[in-house]
């Protein structure tokens, strides 16, 4: 079911780790072409698209209020207290990243200090495909809200030929204060955030996952100067075992991020041949219960075991990895997590399922795929704010400083920056 790695040499980890590739330049330009009607033609173009690749008759693009309002009612009291649950954590974990603004003496007389302002508009795509992904408006409205964002601008494509989205992504963005909801989705809802239409206002930064399509999107519009959250791409999952794990939890957990899709990545790093023969017989059974087993059972065509007795070297190869996510179900794990540098977030111990981060533990599931958790943060409070630098000199300040300021500018060649702090040098000895 997995490929079976067996000690392989340092000089083979590359390939051994590469994901599965997808070269998006044939999508280009067909994406581009979307962008660009969108963006001449708004409301029109959106309705249009939606016909076409949602086959959604739709004669407007807001979610009706009549619809807002009756969403509660058509969930469950179980889950509305499963995402209320969720909400609760999120909302502590995200709040105490807001930061303190400190003013800094750097010198007598010279004030810095530093301001976080929520961006104002924001964008959060919610994708329909094959299941109602209601966690992710969790994971973007609350960090949003919470950073003080003033809109919150949602688009999700419609679930059926009536032009209906599940429920519980309106019960969710109502509950977390989404301030705009709009039944658009794919490319043209991308589109739609980045430039405005008639009806969708220009939102300043793009979050939220999707497939190809959705990801060049992003990409193009980025060129355009929108921002977006992160470069994205299927999600991924990595374990890591010896014989201090439970093989059917393994298996589970493999098995929770291959249901995603069939471009998802599972790895599995084991200390040795019976780890991954005990993870492999569990896999078998536990693949063959599942509704999504076809999905799953493609995406372990894709993936690997990579047996390493070592464990510098397996922390040495997951750290090359750069996994979405780590599992560590390994002896001292809580010890050996420290030396993690790479990965999006860390699951430790045998009863830290990725499953609970994906939900409701309180940290975001919105993370780095593709092996930018080497350079790349997950989604947090930090992503939908700015941070603005401020300054305060008092008239001793500037004659503490200025000499040095002038000195460096003369350097430089740069007369007038030099000047800037001369002229009021001299408007203080004059006072004096």
């Amino acid at each position: 079911m997995i490929q079976v790695y067996n000690q392989p040499e340092q000089k083979e980890w590359a390939s051994l780790l590469a994901r599965p590739s997808f070269d998006a330049s044939e999508l280009l330009p067909k994406v581009q072409a979307i962008i660009d009607d969108v963006r001449a033609n708004g409301d029109e173009a959106l309705l249009r698209y939606t016909k076409l690749f949602d086959n959604a008759q739709l004669t407007t693009i807001a979610l009706d209020e009549t619809i807002k309002n009756n969403a509660e009612q058509a969930l469950s009291n179980a889950l509305k207290a499963a995402i209320q649950l969720a909400k609760g954590n999120i909302e502590k974990f995200h709040q105490v990243q807001l930061q303190k603004m400190d003013r800094i003496e750097t010198m007598s007389g010279v004030w810095c200090w530093r301001k976080s302002i929520g961006i104002e508009t924001v964008g959060i795509y919610i994708p329909g495909g094959t299941a109602p992904l209601f966690s992710t408006v969790l994971m973007l409205g609350i960090p949003a809200k919470i950073a003080g964002c003033k809109n919150i601008v949602l688009c999700t494509p419609p679930n059926n030929d009536k032009g209906e989205i599940h429920p519980a992504i309106i019960y969710a963005a109502t509950l977390v204060g989404v301030t705009h909801i709009y039944t658009i989705g794919g490319v043209q809802a991308i589109a739609a955030m980045a430039f405005g239409t008639e009806t969708i206002p220009k939102v300043n930064k793009i979050f939220g996952p999707g497939n190809q399509y959705v990801t060049a999107a992003k990409q193009l519009v980025q060129q355009s100067g929108v921002a977006i959250d992160m470069p994205a791409g299927p999600s991924e999952v990595c374990v890591w075992a010896d014989d201090s794990a439970i093989p059917s939890f393994v298996a589970a957990d493999l098995l929770s991020q291959a249901e995603h899709g069939v471009d998802s990545q599972v790895l599995l790093v084991a200390s040795n041949e019976n780890v991954v023969a005990n993870v492999q017989e569990e896999l078998a059974v536990q693949l063959m219960q599942l509704s999504r087993k076809e999905l799953a059972a493609k995406a372990l065509e894709n993936s690997k075991a990579i047996i390493i007795e070592n464990t510098s070297e397996a922390l040495e190869l997951i750290n090359q990895y750069a996994p979405e996510h780590l599992i560590m179900s390994i002896e001292n794990a809580e010890i050996v997590a420290e030396k993690v540098v790479n990965a999006g977030s860390v699951f430790i111990g045998n009863y830290s399922p990725e499953s609970v981060g994906d939900y409701a533990s309180g940290t975001n599931h919105t993370l780095p795929t593709n092996g930018y958790a080497n350079a790349y943060s997950g989604v947090s409070v930090d992503s939908f704010v700015k941070k603005i630098t401020f300054q305060h000199l008092t008239e001793r300040g500037l004659a503490n400083i200025g000499q040095a300021v002038m000195e460096m500018a003369n350097a430089e060649s740069l007369d007038a920056h030099g000047n800037a702090v001369a002229v009021r040098l001299n408007d203080i000895k004059s006072k004096m």
